[in-house]
């Protein structure tokens, strides 16, 4: 049985002061998602990082919500991982559709940064997604097994195994319009399909999450999906009184 996971990506949202605040009103949701076996973590800004890390219950998970494959160098407005390290962050998302239209990040470009986290003992949680147009064309099946393939090429099972994935239809993020249970059900699956014909039985023991405007009156819906193994949720996560309704929903799915 796969444990449950809930990750809070806060995007570009909060300051020091507010991300320290959340933080602090954090311990009793934390502790009562570790009581009903589910993992829950938050992903600051860069600049929130540390203030959350310090403050946070520490049974909850700190992210990234990006990094630079390189160690150091000339690599202008980038983190790296050994600063991340240094304050305490283990977990990075990469791939994101925000980061792959605005920022023109490329799963190939993930794939070195995901062999980069796992080099370091991170966790990486690799986003995946297809647009309106390619879900209206029926194309998301080829479209994320592309992204799927490249992203993890070249990992062995055991690398595998500790990555993350995070399916959010792009048409799905920030919009109010979600996938239903069935549509994210049934991509996850296959998703599930391709990592078993990559790295076999592993396949497994990989979480899947899904994102695209989860909210406490939807989550449950969808953990109660066998394939589906939490969530990664943006706008909902920002305030605790709904984050602790999203893992109460996640508790209640059970």
């Amino acid at each position: 049985m796969r444990k449950k996971l809930l990750l809070g990506n806060w995007k570009m949202n909060k300051t020091p002061a507010e991300a320290k605040a959340f933080a602090l009103s954090a311990s009793e949701m934390v502790e009562y998602a570790v009581a009903h076996n589910i993992d829950v973590g938050v992903a600051p800004t860069f600049v929130c990082l540390q203030t959350v890390k310090e403050n946070i219950n520490p049974k909850c998970i700190v992210s990234a919500q990006n990094c630079n494959e390189h160690d150091h160098g000339a690599y202008t407005g980038e983190v790296s991982i050994p600063m991340l390290k240094a304050v305490g962050i283990d977990w990075v998302i990469l791939g994101h559709s925000e980061r792959r239209e605005y920022n023109g990040e490329t799963s190939k470009a993930c794939n070195a940064k995901i062999k980069a986290l796992l080099a370091n003992e991170m966790t990486p949680v690799y986003c995946c997604g297809e647009s309106l147009e390619t879900f209206e064309a029926g194309k998301t099946k080829e479209f994320v097994e592309e992204q799927i393939k490249t992203g993890l090429a070249d990992l062995t099972k055991e690398d595998a195994e500790k990555v993350v994935i995070a399916y959010e239809p792009i048409w799905a993020i920030g919009t109010g319009k979600s996938a239903s249970k069935e549509i994210a059900e049934d991509t996850i699956a296959f998703i599930r399909g391709v990592l078993r014909e990559m790295f076999g039985e592993v396949a497994e023991k990989i979480r899947i999450l899904y994102g695209g405007s989860v909210k406490p009156v939807n989550v449950a819906e969808y953990m109660s999906a066998p394939d589906i193994d939490g969530a990664l949720v943006g706008g909902a996560s920002l305030e605790p009184d709904s984050f602790k309704a999203l893992i109460e929903g996640i508790a209640n799915s059970k």
